[in-house]
């Protein structure tokens, strides 16, 4: 989509700061970090949010599920552990409408949610 900002990012007409790739997938770190590690992943393809995922694309998901432990251990909090988060619509406090999950970590996050 012409207007998204992730897929500005993954096309690299914006810069940013890339953790991994593959042909399926793009993380970076966020601009605006929650925890001492704090990286997006999101699908190459244009999917808008979590209520998009269906038989066609879930494959995608999966690999970013699939994927998610790598990326934990490449930023150094496979073992101490993170967190995993995806916020879905104006109420779930998505702000880029292309499906991404945060993954957190690199501190004691605690248990609450909000």
């Amino acid at each position: 989509m012409q207007d998204c900002i992730f897929c500005k990012i993954i096309a690299g007409d914006i810069s940013s700061n890339k953790v991994y790739e593959d042909d399926k997938i793009y993380a970076f770190r966020d601009i605006s970090p929650q925890a001492p590690q704090h990286v997006l992943i999101t699908p190459k393809q244009h999917i808008a949010c979590a209520n998009d995922i269906c038989a066609d694309n879930a494959d995608i998901a999966a690999h970013i599920f699939a994927k998610i432990g790598d990326i934990a251990a490449m930023i150094g909090i496979h073992d101490s552990g993170y967190r995993v988060i995806n916020n879905c619509g104006k109420d779930g406090g998505q702000t880029v409408a292309h499906l991404h999950f945060h993954v957190l970590g690199g501190k004691d996050l605690g248990e609450g949610l909000v």
